[in-house]
């Protein structure tokens, strides 16, 4: 049963991939369409309200700029609401203003999509800070980030000198894309039993006759952008294995369908913005063979559980239960943990840290290699660009300029490619070391050993993929970590970010080369394969030796 429940997920995911991509590809082709006639009228009115009066494409100098723009004035509108929540409305808790260092980390890691909690949500915010600031920059990161991927498709596939206007990518993102579906999925969880109230914690009398608080708020409407968005976070501690925040079976599976959407659409969107659908079904197809092979991996190892309970005598033909809720039992679970770091979310429904090591490989891996579908355009940026470096090393073996979608690959390319894929593992390895080199990052780390080493190794990665998603029992709410995490977030943000768009403006500019018979297809079951492997050996060659110091040797030591 549970690999039918599995299987049932799958195939609703891959009926509505089509459909959704198209809905995109038509929201962002700037072609007139129906939807124009719904959003259009309350477009023109943003429009007007920010000033922008022309819609000429940008080049990606100047779409990048406007992005890091954007996002410094919300930075700064964020901080001093966290800072200051104690004095502003709508906090009937009465929470204090959130303390500089964290403050600093909340904010950065809700801008860049990463939604990394060192706070507990019921606790360490007002109802005014997490819809004001925390929900605010789930919209904004989301729609930065889903724009900037739309731009570097635009720059892989069309035959203009520009990608696009980063501003109206912005407003059609949040108009027709994401606040629409955030308005549906949170009337959906309402109806399923998640809380939606500007309601007081409320006190209760418990059967012993003690006094309970039990805390309450805007739940739903967070829930539905924190998955829409692959925002992550959550409005309670303990994120979507509270039963406010994911009561049943069912809210799971909305959840899951909720983050892994957007995601799993956009190489159809891909495929159509060049003309060739089967570009875009590569692509796809690339992306769910390594993410079946991460779920397998992750369902058999928590279905077989812990091999040291196994040797004590006691029953546990449930598989690995520790820090799983019973409502969702292991297939829900597992295929949860797949997809919350493959879509780069970083909401869990089980907490990671009590995953067998095996099965807590499997979102380090992914969040290592950070193109298994990935988050609003993370994944698909990230799996053209391997898919650039594979069109450039099979060239090379044949000995001919290597082109791929009409342009040729040349040197400058292939060099801010080489920065994206030398940055991501430089900011995850490089902190790991530091932390374990310095007593304030050590003093945090509350499990010697292999598993220790995983918990730091977790938290860098989580932080430089944008997941957000935590190895908890680290003691991360501290100035070291709160700061380190910090800079990482926004490296693994705005690096790639900048250097893709590079990439993009630069193909853009080039003159398009007509195919031949010599030209090296990317759009056949050959390539797909060429795909896969190359982001397979670069993870390897990367990530491998760290992750023998962590998941795999704490798996040796258990036999």
């Amino acid at each position: 049963m549970g690999i039918v429940q599995i299987a049932i997920v799958l195939i609703v995911l891959i009926l509505l991939v089509k459909p959704i991509g198209t809905y995109v590809y038509h929201v962002f082709s700037n072609k007139q369409n129906r939807s124009d006639a719904v959003f259009g009228p309350f477009e023109n009115l943003l429009y007007k309200l920010i000033g922008l009066k022309s819609f000429a494409g940008m080049t990606w100098k100047a779409y990048a700029l406007s992005v890091l723009l954007t996002n410094v004035v919300l930075v700064g509108i964020g901080y001093i609401v966290l800072r200051t929540q104690n004095l502003l409305p709508v906090n009937p808790s009465g929470i204090d203003g959130m303390e500089e260092t964290l403050a600093f980390n909340t904010i950065i890691s809700f801008v860049t999509n990463t939604n990394l909690q060192h706070y507990s949500g019921e606790t360490g915010l007002s109802y005014f800070s997490q819809m004001a600031v925390i929900m605010m920059m789930m919209f904004t990161s989301a729609a930065t980030g889903f724009s900037v991927a739309i731009a570097f498709i635009r720059g892989l596939t069309s035959r203009g000198t520009t990608i696009g206007n980063f501003f109206q990518d912005f407003v059609k993102a949040h108009t027709r894309i994401f606040i629409p579906a955030a308005v549906l999925v949170t009337l959906v969880l309402v109806a399923l039993q998640v809380p939606q109230t500007l309601q007081s914690t409320i006190n209760v009398t418990t059967l012993e006759g003690d006094t309970q608080s039990i805390a309450i708020g805007p739940v739903a409407s967070l829930e539905a952008i924190k998955h829409i968005g692959t925002n992550g976070g959550g409005f309670f501690g303990a994120n979507s294995s509270h039963p406010f925040e994911n009561p049943s079976p069912l809210t799971n599976v909305i959840q899951i369908l909720s983050m892994w959407l957007l995601p799993a659409a956009l190489p159809y969107a891909y495929g159509l913005f060049s003309g060739n659908r089967k570009q875009g079904w590569v692509v796809f197809s690339a992306m769910m063979t390594l993410f079946l092979l991460f779920l397998t991996t992750v369902y058999i190892a928590e279905t077989r559980g812990n091999p040291v309970i196994n040797e004590l005598g006691i029953d546990a033909s449930q598989g690995s239960m520790e820090g799983k809720e019973v409502r969702f039992g292991i297939p829900q679970s597992a295929l949860f943990t797949a997809v919350t770091t493959a879509a780069t979310t970083g909401t869990v429904n089980n907490m990671h840290d009590t995953l067998t090591p095996i099965g807590g490989l499997v979102p380090l891996a992914e969040m290592m290699l950070n193109v298994v579908f990935g988050g609003k355009g993370v994944g698909i940026v990230n799996m053209l660009m391997y898919a650039i470096l594979g069109v450039f090393l099979a060239g090379l073996m044949v000995g001919r300029t290597p082109e791929f979608l009409g342009r040729k690959i040349e040197p400058k390319e292939m060099k801010l490619i080489a920065i994206v894929i030398l940055v991501h593992p430089l900011i995850i390895l490089g902190p790991t070391a530091i932390a374990f080199l310095t007593e304030l990052g050590q003093g945090s780390i509350t499990n010697p050993g292999f598993h220790g080493i995983t918990q730091v190794l977790y938290e860098f990665a989580s932080s430089a993929a944008n997941n957000g998603s935590g190895f908890e029992g680290l003691a991360d709410n501290t100035p070291f970590w709160n700061i380190a995490t910090g800079i990482v977030m926004l490296m693994g943000r705005y690096v790639s970010m900048i250097a893709m768009l590079a990439v993009a403006g630069s193909l853009a500019a080039k003159q398009w080369v007509p195919e031949t018979i010599g030209t090296f297809r990317t759009d056949n079951g050959l390539f797909a394969g060429i795909l896969i492997g190359t982001v397979l050996i670069i993870g390897a060659l990367t990530f491998l030796p760290a992750v023998v110091l962590g998941p795999i040797a704490e798996q040796l030591t258990l036999r």
